[in-house]
């Protein structure tokens, strides 16, 4: 009988052991998924959706993304540089008004080149470039990706237009001094204002 209940006793302690080690697990594993889900903000619910409902694929995609990218430190821009860049992105917005797509283009040629100065891979894939920028813009890379697309895709005007704003918001955190000073350094109002792309 005393050997039964030892038996028994044995199955119990490995029982509570084991939901012990999942109970572990799974609130790690949520806890992980709870930071991920702060740091990426909509790119995390975009790969929820993508992966259809499946977190633990969308924590897999964006700790991967975090490995190959989070090294990554933003070179600086020169104060000449940011105007410069200010300046090429009002001269795009005011060329949308006569030529949407053209200007499009040229906004995610002007963002590709921008990314690359302040130390962001280039050259190779797309999809690459937005998973490092990801790392550290995650609230603004959907629009670069929507612009992107619109590239691509022969988008009506009105669809363009979204396209050029929604990629702003990426355009002024990499021309900001320090990512706190996004929005500081925007080309004139009334430049952005009159093209209809703000």
């Amino acid at each position: 009988m005393s050997g039964a209940v030892i038996i028994i006793a044995a199955l119990v302690a490995a029982t509570l052991v084991a939901v012990t080690v999942i109970l572990v697990a799974t609130l790690g594993h949520r806890r992980i998924g709870r930071g991920l889900q702060r740091r990426f903000g909509p790119e995390y619910e975009r790969l929820v959706t993508r992966h259809e409902g499946d977190t633990e694929a969308a924590d897999r995609e964006l700790g991967e993304r975090l490995k190959q990218h989070g090294s990554v430190r933003e070179r600086p821009l020169s104060s000449a540089s940011r105007e410069q860049y200010a300046a090429q992105w009002a001269g795009i917005q005011k060329r949308f008004v006569e030529s949407p797509q053209e200007a499009v283009a040229e906004a995610d040629t002007l963002l590709a080149r921008l990314a690359s100065d302040r130390g962001f891979p280039v050259g190779g894939p797309f999809e690459e470039q937005l998973a490092a920028l990801s790392v550290h813009h995650a609230k603004h890379v959907d629009g670069y990706r929507g612009l992107h697309g619109a590239v691509h895709g022969r988008g009506s005007t009105e669809q363009n237009r979204r396209a050029m704003t929604g990629a702003r918001n990426l355009f002024d955190a990499l021309v900001a001094r320090h990512p706190a000073d996004s929005g500081r350094h925007r080309p004139q109002r009334q430049h952005a204002e009159g093209s209809g792309t703000r």
